[in-house]
């Protein structure tokens, strides 16, 4: 696994820093899990959150260290960060399977708020349309509809074609190519939408830092095709919790009309629209949506 560590400071470090924090890990599902706890155990509200697509726990540490009086446990996803594979595909009912059993595993009980973002959204749909307990559901830049449809599918497709690619060519050339650090830049420069220059600069470091710590090109290949095989609109209707959905206005892979209408098909959903961002709420505008959160939760 390629490991560089980030070369630009945090600008939410120092509320990070304020928030006791400790590391453990759990074997769930074949998967030697890995995962953060942040926040008091006593909190009243308990949040399980799922991060997305070739990403790992550090990528919602800024919603994290916005939130006020939760406590917040979060895993790295099997075959990313710190935690390896499942035993078998990684498909989105094994990503959903594995996070009800790391809930249970954990002792957490039904009295607890499941969040995701990105793909984390599908995989924590998918747990709670197949039954996983808890009280509320948010979900953060959801995919709303097939990632092929988006604003801007044609990249979408030329991600299906990089990743072909990656799968097709031998296996170091195919590793070098999923781990390019060209075209990990090329991603990020795609979804950032800030004119803050030194956020900018920071968000490009995050990715170049955390964005290929996966296990091997099986496992991205898996998720990958999960990724854009499946929506949150394919488990909304079985999802009977009240709902949140944070959406972005200027997001690529979701338009905001497809979010209106993943909206309708919840049977209880709030929808709250967070302006001059795109697909990356959690680094650019972490604040807004903490206070979403904890309006919700609260």
């Amino acid at each position: 696994m390629i490991v560089r560590e980030p070369r630009v400071p945090s600008p939410y470090r120092h509320r990070l820093d304020a928030l006791p924090t400790r590391e453990a890990r759990v074997d769930v599902a074949g998967s030697d899990t890995w995962y953060w706890t942040y926040g008091d155990d006593d909190a009243p509200v308990t949040i399980v959150a799922v991060h997305g697509f070739r990403g790992e726990h550090h990528g919602l540490e800024p919603v994290v260290a916005h939130l006020k009086g939760v406590r917040v446990i979060m895993p790295d996803l099997p075959g990313f960060g710190e935690s390896s594979p499942l035993r078998g595909e990684h498909s989105v009912a094994a990503y959903a399977a594995w996070l009800e059993e790391f809930v249970t595993a954990l002792g957490l009980g039904d009295d607890i708020v499941v969040l995701g973002h990105s793909f984390g959204s599908i995989v924590a749909s998918a747990a709670l349309a197949d039954g996983l307990p808890a009280r509320r559901l948010v979900l953060v830049n959801p995919i709303a509809a097939p990632a092929l449809s988006g604003p801007r599918g044609i990249l979408t497709r030329l991600a299906v074609f990089y990743y072909w690619a990656g799968a097709a060519l031998p296996e170091r050339a195919g590793q070098s190519l999923l781990r390019n650090a060209a075209v990990v830049r090329i991603i990020s420069q795609a979804m950032v939408k800030t004119s803050d220059r030194q956020l900018r600069r920071w968000v490009h470091d995050q990715h170049d830092s955390y964005f290929s710590r996966f296990t091997d090109r099986r496992v991205v290949l898996d998720a990958f095709r999960a990724s854009v095989s499946s929506d949150v609109s394919t488990y909304a209707s079985r999802v009977t919790v009240p709902t949140l959905l944070i959406a972005a206005d200027r997001d690529d892979i979701t338009a905001l009309p497809a979010q209106y209408a993943l909206q309708k098909l919840f049977p209880s959903a709030e929808l709250t629209v967070i302006a001059g961002v795109g697909h990356l709420i959690h680094y650019e505008k972490p604040q807004e949506a903490a206070v979403a959160v904890t309006g919700f939760v609260s």
